[in-house]
């Protein structure tokens, strides 16, 4: 897959932008804070029709704008050339393709896949639980509706629960509703990611041996915080804990408390690994997460490097682009531009919202 063209409209700090993609590598340059970023989000946002920043549709608009749009023409191996367009507005979006318009999301998540590769990535490492349960839950849904149904479902229950846990939990009918609603999702979820998690694990080992010297070994495991297989006995776990649960005004076990755990050489990488090694297991868990999704969806991703390869030795930074398989399209961004690889790049220059070639 590639991005041949991207317009944007009053998407945050970037009027207009009409930018012309050629070749398979892009560089935005340009100091901080003019709306380099701000491309990478508008273009990662076709993947599940999402900020990856978690933004909501609202905080995408440009400020004093009731609108922002977005169109993009891509080149793909399964729909030949697509036409996208998406309008923001701050009730919520309208996503337009050659189908027609995108009614429900299921019909369009993971058609278009793109991996960011952040800065804050290195709190994959060393990072609170929630930072890898977040990157797992993405990873799973691009690819899968069936996860994104049974993960909204089970957190709406998670709400409902908690809500009454903060009235008192005296309404134990509607309690115990939820605790087994709650409990159907919760085993689901559990299945499907120790699921999804041994396929990443094969990706991730691979993707890190590429990128390290010989000896280095990287292992990626999930952590449930519950191991009950059956929904009966987890919504009793549940109904045992409303005494503690009530007093925390909040539901303490269950899938939103999970964790992925990084190893290097077998031993937790968040006690033993170095800056340069946590650095590594990021772009491996990014570059896992990009052969995921071509194997699942049959497409290349498209690599959206913000502000990151600037941070690698020359060494490391060799070795990541010979990690890569095939030939994906990368979009990446910095205050200078790539070193010895200039007749590689397409370069534009980023300044106060206005994107323009450079000379």
């Amino acid at each position: 897959m590639r991005f041949a063209k991207v317009t944007l409209q009053n998407f945050r700090n970037l009027p207009l932008a009409k930018v012309a993609l050629t070749g398979r590598r892009t560089f935005l340059c340009g100091p901080n804070g003019q709306g380099k970023t701000n491309f990478l989000e508008a273009v990662g946002y076709v993947t599940a029709l999402r900020s990856f920043r978690g933004a909501e549709p609202r905080a995408l608009l440009a400020l004093g704008k009731s609108n922002a749009g977005m169109g993009f023409e891509i080149e793909h191996e399964q729909f030949s050339t697509s036409r996208v367009t998406v309008e923001l507005s701050g009730d919520g979006r309208e996503v337009q393709w050659e189908q027609g318009k995108v009614a429900r999301l299921a019909d369009f998540i993971g058609k278009f896949p793109t991996v960011v590769f952040s800065s804050q990535d290195s709190q994959f490492t060393r990072g609170a639980p929630a930072t890898r349960r977040r990157w797992l839950d993405l990873t799973l849904a691009a690819m899968d509706v069936g996860y994104l149904a049974e993960l909204q479902s089970y957190h709406r229950a998670l709400s409902e629960r908690n809500v009454l846990l903060r009235q008192g939990g005296r309404d134990s009918g509607s309690l115990t509703a939820f605790e087994h609603e709650l409990a159907l999702h919760a085993v689901t979820l559990v299945a499907r990611r120790t699921e999804g998690v041994a396929q990443l694990s094969e990706f991730f080992r691979q993707a890190h041996a590429r990128l390290v010297p010989e000896g280095e070994l990287a292992g990626v495991i999930y952590a449930p915080d519950s191991v009950t297989a059956q929904p009966v006995e987890f919504a009793a776990e549940l109904a045992a804990g409303r005494p503690r649960d009530t007093l925390l005004k909040s539901t303490s076990i269950g899938p939103h408390r999970d964790d992925v755990e990084l190893l290097l050489n077998g031993r937790p990488a968040k006690h033993f690994a170095s800056e340069g090694q946590q650095r590594c297991l990021a772009l491996a868990l990014r570059l896992a997460q990009a052969a995921y999704f071509a194997a699942q969806g049959g497409v290349a991703p498209v690599l959206l490097c913000d502000d990151v390869l600037g941070e690698l030795d020359p060494v490391r930074r060799a070795k990541f682009w010979a990690s890569l398989d095939g030939d994906p399209q990368v979009i990446a961004t910095g205050t200078t531009p790539p070193e010895g690889e200039g007749a590689a790049w397409q370069i534009f220059n980023v300044n106060a919202g206005v994107i323009e070639p450079a000379h």
